[in-house]
């Protein structure tokens, strides 16, 4: 295998690990959730001020931790992924001209 080919496998597996690093962060933050909805419900109803639940606040909280998530996925991958691919592809077009 050419050096490029190497290179590319790893930035796949790099990509890969990260992703399933990610996913399995938020299937945590996820069915936690669901299970305190499941199993806790009297302390999710309990109300932080009139109108606004434990519930609602951590609900909307894992909306944002979403957004985190994929914020910090799509920077990292732009720092280390999309530099080394271009890094590789600037090397191939010298080499091939």
């Amino acid at each position: 295998m050419t050096d490029e080919t190497l290179a590319l496998r790893k930035l796949a597996r790099q990509r890969w690990n990260m992703g399933i690093s990610l996913s399995a962060v938020m299937v945590v933050i996820y069915f936690g959730f669901i299970l305190l909805v499941a199993f806790h419900k009297k302390g999710l109803g309990s109300l932080i001020i009139p109108g606004l639940s434990v519930g609602i606040v951590l609900g909307a909280l894992v909306i944002v931790l979403t957004w985190t998530v994929t914020w910090f996925y799509v920077r990292w991958a732009n720092i280390h992924i999309d530099t080394k691919i271009e890094r590789l592809n600037t090397k191939n077009d010298a080499s091939s001209s």
